[in-house]
């Protein structure tokens, strides 16, 4: 009897999520935790997909429509140190004026956030959040596209980073009332 090669364990999880260093063993608050973030649920919260002008726009052929893609990201405290996180993705394709198809999809997902130091807060809620939340709405919108007869519309990875950098520079250059 043939001896099967020996598996090699996995190395152990660490508690440190993507995007946060883990914490010295004091913590930030003292305590001795290091920082963590859990996703507690992710969901489709809303979700279209048009083909106006189908049949005719799949029969015509190999088309090359224009693609408008808009991104937002929005995020509320539920609980004490729980966020509901949306991905708000919007993509129309558009030729000769006609609308090929348009797909918008909210997606969302219930985040714990626990020791992370208040100064981090916001940019683990509107950065770290979304770009795990990302691949799914990408498969969602890929697929959504490839079932309406059009190839997978393959969004490109987002540089959240640089979407909440723009957010923030807006609102401090919108007028105070």
């Amino acid at each position: 009897m043939a001896k099967s090669p020996k598996k090699k364990s996995a190395a152990p999880a660490t508690s440190a999520p993507t995007g946060i260093a883990p914490a010295p063993a004091t913590g930030p608050a003292g305590n001795g935790a290091a920082p963590s973030l859990n996703v507690l649920a992710q969901y489709v919260k809303d979700f279209s997909f048009e083909n106006p002008n189908a049949p005719e726009s799949l029969a015509a052929g190999p088309k090359n429509p224009q693609i408008q893609i808009q991104i937002n990201v929005n995020a509320k405290k539920i609980g004490e140190n729980e966020y509901e996180v949306e991905l708000d993705l919007d993509a129309e394709a558009v030729e000769d004026d006609k609308v090929v198809f348009k797909v918008a999809l909210v997606y969302a997902g219930m985040m714990r956030l626990q020791n992370v130091p208040e100064q981090n807060l916001q940019a683990i809620v509107l950065v770290e959040c979304p770009r795990i939340l990302f691949p799914f709405a990408r498969q969602i919108i890929a697929e959504a596209t490839r079932n309406g007869g059009y190839p997978p519309l393959m969004l490109e990875p987002i540089d959240f980073m640089a979407l909440f950098q723009q957010k923030a520079a807006a609102q401090q250059a919108a007028p105070t009332n």
